[in-house]
């Protein structure tokens, strides 16, 4: 745990450096807005399309190989973006980044399952999702003032991290045994109650990351608000999982879905009116919102792995992350097409709505899979 740790914090380094500032450095080099939107764009899209072949190449090359590849992708191209700031060659580089990311998501939760015994997997969560959430909440709010303050070039080189991780991967990989085959088809029926739950919350989540600015009637209260969303999420996410191991997923799974609903109200009223947005309600429905939004990330990958046999840990981890990166994706799209056309009051309305229908997946106990 460890290695993995110290090659998540270096990865997700890299990563949360450049997500507000690759689109920044288009936007110096002449691109509008639609130019700085497909900055991460490409990278999403590519991240994606690299999550559904990772399962098949652990199987066919091992750990280490496919392991050292991914934080090499990830972190090589961020140094290359001092090259150009043309729209083109940060789209490339992005594409790059999107592989690399692709392979360290779906790897690094597979090798939780892989590492820890199901008894104390709940707690391993909550620390990986701890290595996560910590470099996201200090540089992805932070990385527009290190440009501002001290230029890109550091940010570009903190993009770079993620190539020092491979010293801990190819340790970790040569450390993990490798893949079992089975000549069962993975169980992707029984991953989409998971999937589904965590796609409405990050749908929630991926809208307020976006939207929190023009929300509001404050650039400063939209960081606060920001900011209670994210580190509440990180510490809810590291919570849920001993809270899991104890007393198991189920019974907290269908009153954050709940907490979801209520927070995304919540949030509709305090954005109300555009001109003065009710500070208190903002706070109250960002935390609300964050809780949530943290521990359903754990508690759903904990259903997940339940969910298959050793062998499709892989497959398990990479649906996932799909899951989220779509919520995240969709999030983004779908609110601001309903605000575009009526109010975010009404268009988070509409994302509360979406998470409470998902509660019958939530208030359903899944079978438990058969171990040989």
């Amino acid at each position: 745990m460890p290695l993995l740790l110290a090659m998540t914090v270096l990865g997700f380094s890299g990563y949360a450096a450049l997500l507000p500032v690759a689109p920044l450095w288009a936007v110096h080099g002449g691109a509008g807005s639609v130019g700085a939107g497909l900055v991460n764009g490409v990278l999403m899209l590519f991240t994606v399309l690299t999550q559904l072949i990772v399962p098949a190449s652990l199987r066919r090359f091992g750990w280490a190989p496919v392991l050292a590849a991914g934080a090499l992708l990830l972190g090589l191209p961020a140094g290359a973006f001092a090259l150009s700031d043309d729209l083109l060659p940060v789209l490339a580089l992005s594409a790059v980044r999107g592989l690399g990311f692709g392979v360290l998501t779906v790897t690094g939760s597979a090798l939780v399952a892989e590492l820890v015994e199901p008894a104390r997997r709940g707690t391993a969560i909550g620390l990986y999702g701890l290595a996560i959430a910590g470099p996201q909440v200090l540089l992805v709010s932070g990385g527009p003032w290190i440009v501002e303050n001290l230029g890109f070039g550091l940010i570009f080189a903190l993009g770079m991290l993620p190539a020092a991780g491979v010293v801990p991967a190819i340790v970790l990989g040569r450390r993990v045994e490798r893949v079992p085959t089975s000549g069962e088809r993975p169980p992707y029926l029984q991953l989409l109650r998971p999937m589904a739950l965590l796609l409405a919350v990050t749908l929630a989540g991926g809208a307020l990351i976006t939207f929190m600015a023009p929300m509001s009637d404050s650039a400063g209260l939209s960081t606060l608000a920001l900011l209670a969303m994210t580190v509440t999420a990180a510490l809810a996410r590291w919570r849920a999982g001993a809270l899991s191991d104890m007393f198991g997923p189920q019974a907290f799974i269908w009153p954050l879905v709940v907490l979801t609903t209520v927070g995304m109200a919540v949030l509709a009223w305090g954005v109300r009116d555009p001109q003065a947005t009710d500070v208190l309600a903002l706070m109250i429905g960002a935390t609300l919102v964050g809780i949530s939004y943290g521990a359903l990330q754990n508690l759903t990958l904990v259903v997940a792995f339940q969910a298959v046999s050793r062998p499709h840990y892989g497959s398990a981890s990479a649906v996932w992350n799909i899951g989220f990166d779509a919520g995240t994706g969709l999030g983004a799209v779908m609110i601001g097409m309903i605000a575009g056309g009526s109010s975010f009051s009404t268009a988070l309305l509409v994302g509360g709505a979406l998470s409470l229908a998902t509660l019958p997946l939530a208030l359903r106990r899944p079978r438990p899979t058969p171990r040989p």
